[in-house]
């Protein structure tokens, strides 16, 4: 950043980036490149909670980036800085104008980059019309980026949500541009799995607005703050033991390590299986064989055990 670029002003965009999938990340990569030509800084200015959230909370949608998740893949960018706004009620209720008017003070905006489909203000009144006037009354210019499409439909946070809750992992990844993903905290459990010979670790989902994929059995990839494993994971009740209740409980492969209390990462790879009952825990046993052996399959090449 060349002396005196912060006179320079921003290049920003606006938006929610729950997901950051291909779309978001076209947006995020066109604002970095003209704050480079020009000697400004690139600003994403995003909000917490999800505006539905404040607004109507019946009608918020489970959210593909819970907690630090969103800022974990948002810190790979070429971002110079993120602004996460409070979404309270004031804001919900600010007209467009006087919401531009606000970012154009605050971060001293230049250039305003949006997605084609972006609404802002009061009930998402604002269209890219408004912003353009707007502009030219504020000093600021404007662009949008057009949509990014797969399969010759738009990508989007939607589709995504649509994508992960049917169980299409590949249509997800695609169009996320990586695994869907989850972090959790590494909790104790009954000690089931250690018995079976098949020693797991249990996640506590911290945040209950996640979206999961349907309960199943799937090849996973973990990593934690100094390792990587591939991994069969059991997402679901345990109608086996009579356990009506949602676990998720990972059994990593080749590696020996403890995580209690830790937080990790876990990436659906493929789903191998329903969730099913057994009549015996030798009969669950059998099958844990097939499952690992389906799961290093499916995790050839990618999530290999070791230390980083």
């Amino acid at each position: 950043m060349p002396p005196g670029a912060k006179s320079l002003g921003t290049v920003i965009t606006v938006g929610t980036f729950d997901g950051v999938h291909l779309g978001h990340k076209r947006v995020l990569e066109e604002i970095a490149e003209r704050a480079r030509t020009a000697g400004r800084r690139s600003v994403l200015v995003t909000f917490e909670p999800h505006p539905l959230e404040t607004v109507n909370p019946q009608a918020a949608p489970p959210l593909l980036t819970v907690g630090a998740e969103r800022r974990e893949i948002l810190a790979q960018s070429e971002l110079d800085a993120v602004a996460f706004l409070d979404f309270d009620r004031e804001m919900s209720k600010l007209q467009p104008e006087e919401f531009i008017r606000r970012l154009v003070r605050r971060f001293n905006v230049k250039e305003l980059v949006i997605g084609y489909d972006h609404g802002f203000g009061k009930g998402r009144a604002g269209d890219v019309e408004l912003l353009r006037v707007l502009g030219d009354q504020m000093g600021f210019a404007v662009d949008v980026v057009p949509r990014v499409d797969y399969d010759n439909r738009a990508v989007s946070s939607t589709r995504v949500r649509r994508a992960v809750a049917g169980g299409a992992l590949e249509t997800a990844k695609v169009l996320l541009g990586r695994h869907y993903s989850m972090s959790g905290t590494v909790i104790h459990g009954e000690g089931r799995g250690k018995e079976l010979g098949y020693r797991t670790i249990n996640l506590k989902v911290d945040a209950p607005q996640k979206l999961l994929p349907p309960n199943g059995v799937y090849a996973v990839g973990v990593e934690w703050i100094g390792g990587v494993a591939g991994g069969m994971m059991h997402q679901g009740p345990r109608p086996t033991f009579g356990e009506e209740e949602r676990s998720l409980e990972v059994h990593l492969f080749d590696v020996d390590v403890n995580l209690y209390d830790s937080e990790v990462k876990v990436s659906w790879v493929k789903r191998l299986r329903d969730i099913v009952t057994f009549s015996s825990p030798e009969e669950l046993t059998n099958q844990l064989r097939y499952d690992r052996q389906a799961a290093e399959r499916a995790l050839t090449g990618s999530f290999v055990s070791g230390s980083h």
